[in-house]
């Protein structure tokens, strides 16, 4: 039998390695970014066409390659970055395992103009799926520029799953940031289609944060500070009062490395223990400087995942820190014991003040009697005639039977499904009749009969459920009407919300919302969709945002009822409510007139039915 075990060919095994490490755009930016810091690059520019699928483009002014370096470093596990296996316990730089430029070069067409600092003359190398089709020499400035051209084009399968191009635009903000967070000292500027969309010079930590998310963060910025001798932890965490329940930014970074550890999460989370509600998040850029061997990234081909050897005591020593930055800023109530040089507040002394002052004494005429003046007059008019008619109806009403019988509901006959069961009932629309009444318990539930039993209803829940159905049958029809603001309000988003903000802009207008755009990421909210006067507009186009971002909605149908979602939870009534009989008949009657008057929307439970069968067990 012969020899069935061979080697794959190199263009074969990069293109397996290219599906760990390069798995969209946005994860080429991070390597040629990340390897233009590597080089010691002082300004990188990013060129990006469609979204990245035509063109990512890196520039930058670092050391540059010789000829030789730039044909060997597209080789798989070739790299200037380690020598032995104890350098992966030391590491100081980004990029260490050699596979990002072969897997880049395996799964598209790759141009790299290169010169080295100190020589006249560059190189200029083209492949295209991993072979090299020409090189010669070239006359470029000092440093690289890397083209990488028509991602996927000889894997069309990876190239038909990506996303659409706001979805992968956003994903290429997303890691530009994060790179840009953490090299304050290098100038970064990033295009798309031409249009600038980051243009960040050098500057301090603080400075850059406020350069990538805008200058209103700035005061809710808290600094961080602590020092020991397993780790450093610096950077800024947000006040309590700049919360929110989506789009917190959290970033950890260790020794200049972007990182995910829901661990450490758990520490900060804790710290804002009952400061912020239930459900919100605070923003954070926290940054942990320790002794490389400490820690291990050589996990994942991401290096997101980084295994701490003392986890437990930075997890004390971040909390900590957490909490001293909140105090500082007087976040936390605090009791100060400390009067020295405090005001001389005098102590009240019952017996002194009431030896020094007496109470004033009023005369009254306890027998005055107004009503026995000679001005009073007793009204002539007989109140009980009012109340004459309404008496008479009301006795006419329970001596006609047949009367009787059209305003009851026939409760003999059982039901199977709620729905069905309350349909029937709301089509006499009287359930607040006197033999059917509608009950509102605690301001959160509804309790009324239908024909197999007692439905207890969430009012909130079923109003999110009318509203739903409302906001979803405007955007597909594509109308809806809107209440034009007195003062528009003006709401900025992150540079990655205005990426993804105008895919959503035609079914926001169709809702109810005017937004209109003013420039540098600002929209105006012009109107809004009436009924919801009392609610925070600008938090609430944000909230909209936010959770299409968090679905990663891709087909329109998602994205209509995500937002018809996010506006029908917002507008909808609140638990605690106090509604009249009315208010719950017509709630009731709109529900039992939805498709599905059953769940919410996102499947949560709205009518929970107690049927005759067990009420009866109960009373055995």
């Amino acid at each position: 039998m012969s020899d069935i075990i061979h080697l794959l060919p190199d263009s074969i095994a990069n293109q397996i390695a290219a599906g760990e490490v390069i798995q969209r755009p946005a994860s080429v930016v991070k390597e040629l970014v990340e390897n233009a810091v590597d080089a010691g690059a002082g300004h990188i520019q990013v060129n990006i066409k469609d979204a990245g699928r035509t063109l990512v483009q890196v520039i930058d002014d670092g050391k540059g390659m010789s000829e030789t370096d730039a044909r060997m470093a597209f080789e798989r596990h070739a790299t200037s970055k380690i020598s032995s296996a104890d350098d992966l316990f030391s590491l100081h730089t980004m990029g260490f395992r050699g596979e990002a430029l072969a897997s880049i070069v395996a799964v598209s067409q790759v141009e790299l103009r290169t010169r080295l600092k100190g020589t006249e003359l560059g190189s200029h190398l083209v492949f295209s799926g991993s072979n090299l089709e020409s090189i010669e020499p070239d006359a470029c400035n000092e440093g690289s520029i890397f083209s990488v051209k028509n991602l996927f084009f000889n894997v069309p399968a990876r190239r038909k799953f990506l996303k659409s191009n706001e979805t992968e635009f956003r994903n290429i903000i997303n890691e530009f940031e994060r790179i840009a967070l953490v090299n304050p000292q290098v100038a970064l500027s990033l295009y798309h289609n031409d249009t600038e969309i980051f243009n960040l010079p050098e500057s301090g930590l603080r400075q850059r944060i406020i350069n990538v998310y805008g200058k209103t963060l700035n005061q809710k910025l808290l600094s961080v500070d602590a020092q020991s001798s397993l780790v450093t932890v610096s950077g800024f965490v947000g006040r309590p009062d700049s919360a929110k329940k989506r789009g917190a930014l959290q970033y950890f970074f260790v020794n200049g490395r972007f990182m995910k550890h829901p661990y450490f999460h758990k520490a900060v989370m804790q710290a804002y223990e009952q400061l912020i509600p239930q459900g919100e998040q605070p923003n954070y850029f926290i940054y942990f400087t320790l002794d490389p061997s400490t820690i291990d990234v050589n996990i994942h081909p991401t290096k997101t995942e980084i295994k701490f050897e003392n986890e437990q005591p930075i997890w004390q020593i971040l909390m900590a820190a957490t909490r001293e930055a909140l105090a500082k800023s007087s976040a936390i109530p605090t009791i100060d014991f400390d009067v020295e040089g405090a005001i001389n507040i005098p102590v009240y002394n019952p017996v002194k003040e009431t030896a020094s002052y007496k109470a004033p004494r009023v005369q009254v005429d306890a027998g005055y009697n107004p009503f026995e003046s000679s001005s009073y007059k007793k009204p002539e008019f007989d109140w009980s005639k009012l109340y004459q008619d309404f008496e008479e109806d009301r006795s006419a009403v329970s001596q006609d039977p047949d009367l009787t019988d059209t305003l009851l509901p026939d409760l003999s006959e059982p039901v199977a499904d709620v729905g069905e069961a309350a349909a029937s009932d709301s089509s006499t629309g009287l359930f607040n009749d006197v033999s059917n009444p509608c009950y509102q318990y605690k301001g959160k539930y509804i309790i009324t009969s239908l024909k197999s039993g007692l439905a207890l209803i969430d009012q909130h829940r079923a109003h999110v459920r009318i509203l739903f159905d409302q906001y979803i049958t405007n955007i597909r029809q594509q109308k809806g009407a809107s209440q034009q603001m007195l003062f528009p309000e003006v709401v900025e988003f992150t540079t990655a919300e205005a990426a993804v903000l105008p895919s959503l802009l035609d079914d926001m207008h169709f809702i109810g919302f005017e937004l209109t755009h003013l420039g540098n990421n600002s929209y105006a909210i012009n109107g809004m969709p009436a009924g919801i006067e009392n609610l925070d507009t600008v938090a609430l186009v944000r909230d909209m945002v936010s959770r299409a971002i968090e679905t990663g909605c891709e087909v329109h149908e998602e994205i209509c009822e995500s937002l018809a979602l996010s506006l029908a939870k917002a507008a909808a009534i609140r638990p605690g409510k106090v509604l009249s009989a009315e208010e719950m008949d017509n709630l009731i009657a709109t529900l039992f007139s939805c498709p599905d008057s059953n769940l919410t929307p996102d499947g949560k439970t709205i009518i929970s039915l107690l049927t005759d069968d067990e009420l009866e067990k109960r009373f055995k």
